[in-house]
């Protein structure tokens, strides 16, 4: 199959350090090669694959000095990405809406990605208008807010299952890893932590548009002796930090759309101890690979409980469900779908909804 595969161009495929949607394009790309497909990766100069590699600017533009308007590279990009689509079975987009008037004028098969939330009020205006887009969810929950558009289905996300190792010793601090944001509730991590008296490592990264938050709200937390700050981390230092924590703290006030450091602690065997919001319980087998709790005083508990959950098991699940050969497994269907019946693309409108996991119970 001829797959073209459009990452967004404000990091590289995949991120030196932080960045969940371009990690995820990069795994895909290379399992797709891997499995003998021809895939042109639309993306960054620095980005590294073994995929053929469009590039529209020499580094991702959040690091690119002189960019002042990552939307006219983008744009350029679909310009290029419309101009060669007869090149190619199908097109993967990751790039939001951005390609919708392109695409929508033009007959090529076509696939979008929503990897961030939907729950904003700007955006039915915008979806009403392209509600024949063929779209993927990376989870149930993502697409509450939008339930008439063209659903192809959901599709989780997954990861090399060589890439972390289990380790099955109970680790010796509790971990957070992630952004410094308010919706990601960092200071609940604290709290939780200092309240069981267990040591806290952060591993996170402070986007400008944070920094007032983390000096006001956050910096004053991290003078406690029970808490480390670490900063970014890259992906090799992050095999070390979850695989050595006896949980992952995953303390979210959002809809998160999916939370892929949830399955990269599985991967580790480390159970993640997560708040119910979002794609949570999706993700989390609760009372399996961690605990979904409601409150301060669920986590406390189940902190004090996580001796009850086997690391083998978080490794077994996340081998289960998680994988990028799942991952990929999955996207192939769905391109199979639109190649062999392109109509669909155009006014599926099914639910498209995976339902693969029980109903839960939370602790607490």
């Amino acid at each position: 199959m001829r797959i073209a595969q459009v990452a967004p161009l404000y990091e590289a495929t995949p991120p030196k350090k932080y960045g969940g949607t371009e990690r995820i394009v990069s795994y895909l790309t290379e399992e797709l090669v891997n499995q003998g497909h021809n895939v042109t990766l639309f993306a960054t100069g620095d980005s590294e694959t073994s995929a053929e590699l469009v590039s529209f600017s020499k580094q991702g533009l959040r690091s690119e000095k002189n960019c002042f308007d990552p939307l006219a590279r983008h744009y350029a990009m679909m310009h290029d990405v419309a101009k060669r689509a007869n090149e190619f079975d199908i097109i993967h987009f990751h790039i939001d809406y951005l390609h919708f008037p392109f695409s929508a004028s033009n007959s090529y098969n076509h696939v979008t990605t929503l990897h961030g939330r939907l729950d904003l009020p700007d955006l039915p205006i915008l979806y009403d208008r392209y509600s024949d887009v063929p779209l993927v969810s990376i989870s149930n929950n993502q697409r509450k807010p939008l339930p008439n558009v063209n659903w192809m289905g959901t599709v989780y996300h997954g990861i090399p299952a060589n890439l972390h190792q289990l380790n099955s010793q109970e680790g010796t601090y509790l971990a957070f890893l992630g952004r410094i944001s308010p919706e990601k509730r960092v200071d609940r991590a604290i709290e939780i932590a200092i309240k069981v008296g267990a040591k806290i490592k952060i591993a996170a990264k402070i986007d400008k548009v944070d920094e007032e938050y983390f000096k006001t709200h956050i910096a004053r937390l991290l003078d406690h002796p029970l808490v480390e700050f670490i900063g970014e981390i890259d992906e090799i230092e992050k095999k070390s930090f979850l695989a050595n924590a006896t949980a992952l703290l995953f303390p979210i006030d959002w809809p998160e759309p999916f939370g892929m450091v949830m399955i990269e602690a599985m991967a580790n065997g480390t159970p993640v101890i997560a708040f119910n919001r979002g794609s949570v319980p999706e993700i989390i087998d609760n009372g399996l690979t961690g605990y979904i709790v409601n409150d301060i005083q669920d986590a406390i508990k189940a902190v004090n409980n996580i001796s009850m959950i086997s690391r083998t098991e978080c490794r077994r699940v996340f081998e289960q469900r998680f994988t990028v050969e799942r991952m990929a497994k999955r996207y192939l269907e769905i391109y199979s779908k639109l190649i062999e019946n392109p109509i669909t693309g155009r006014n599926n409108h099914h639910n498209g909804v995976t339902h693969n996991k029980p109903s839960i119970k939370m602790i607490g």
